[in-house]
This record gives C-alpha cells, structure tokens and sequence, in this order.
C-alpha cells in the first residue's frame, strides 16, 4: 500500500464508489520517523515475534511419531478392521458409476446400467 486509499467502484451500476476500509489517512503533519527508528522498532517486533513463536511450540517425541507413520507397501497382513460394516440399507443405492452407497436422495437418474447419483450426473 503507498497509503493512498483505494477506491473502487461499488454497486452493480457503478455510480456509487466505496473507499477500502483497510486504508487509514496519513497525518502529513505528524513527525516522521528516521529510517534508524524505523529498522529498531521492525527489530523488536521481529525478536517478540520469534519470542512468541518459541512460546507456542510443542514439544513432540519423534520416536512416537515414528511409531504411527505407515509406510507405503507395507505389511498389513495381520491387522484387523476396526470399522463397523454395515450393509447397504433399504433407502440407499449404489452409484453404476462410482460405485459409492448414496442415500435415495442423492438419485438423479437410472441409467442404462443403472443407478446414477447426482455426483457423476
């Protein structure tokens, strides 16, 4: 921003304009900063930045992390399911061209091959 505001049009027959409410009015009368002031003040915001960010980061274990990564391939022959199945129920149908259970709702068709949902429609 160079501290000019913006303005654009508003409304749909553009004869209203707005001015962009992030923009502020510069004080041309107020003193202004040296470029020394301005590089001091940006580095004590930088280092409370750094000090706030150090404050909010958590302590993880790798060796846990490591623990529940699973690899691409890997054998997962002897896991078993934790997810319940159930079978497709009486209001629902699946979809001829994804193949995914739909609620009745989600029907748009019966194709050819038969049931279409409103996804692949």
């Amino acid at each position: 921003m160079d501290g000019h505001p913006r303005v654009t049009p508003g409304g749909p027959d553009a004869t209203r304009w707005r001015v962009d409410a992030q923009t502020m009015a510069t004080d041309y009368d107020a003193p202004r900063k040296t470029d020394d002031e301005l590089a001091e003040e940006s580095l004590e915001e930088l280092k409370a930045r750094r000090v706030d960010k150090a404050a909010s980061t958590v302590d993880v274990d790798e060796a846990e992390l490591a623990e529940n990564l699973e690899l691409p391939g890997a054998d997962l022959s002897d896991e078993s399911l934790t997810v319940r199945v159930l079978p497709r129920q009486a209001d629902e149908f699946t979809c001829s061209s994804c193949f995914l259970v739909h609620h009745r709702s989600q029907l748009d068709h019966e194709g050819k091959n038969g049931p279409v949902c409103t996804d692949c429609a």
